[in-house]
């Protein structure tokens, strides 16, 4: 059986969040580095801070729901991510940095981006 060796890539979303951390002077913890990891390493997506702490917990890791509020609000101050606030007690977060716009189906809780061109 032939395995593909993967190599380090600086150019992946989770490599480029890191760094921006860093940049912005944010020490890159394990709980960061965690939450970076589930969120930038599945390609564009819109997730609940709920959303995220269930895929924290299928982890296994143990990262509380205020310190992923938390991280989530540094996050989008440094624009990783933009907030999309669907009523006074929801927000989403948006991975998608491509100029678009944003569709919620609320029939089937999901929402689709709309590329601006």
């Amino acid at each position: 059986m032939i395995r593909k060796i993967s190599t380090f890539n600086p150019i992946t979303d989770y490599n480029q969040a890191i760094s921006k951390l860093s940049k912005n002077g944010i020490r890159p913890t394990k709980q960061r580095m965690v939450l970076a990891k589930l969120l930038f390493e599945n390609g564009d997506r819109h997730i609940s801070a709920e959303e995220l702490f269930e895929e924290v917990k299928k982890e296994d890791r143990k990262i509380s729901l205020a310190t992923i509020y938390n991280t989530l609000k540094q996050f989008k101050n440094i624009d990783l991510l933009k907030e999309l606030v669907i009523d006074q007690n929801k927000s989403i977060y948006c991975t998608n940095h491509d100029a678009h716009y944003h569709l919620l189906i609320e029939d089937e809780n999901k929402i689709i981006d709309i590329p601006q061109k």
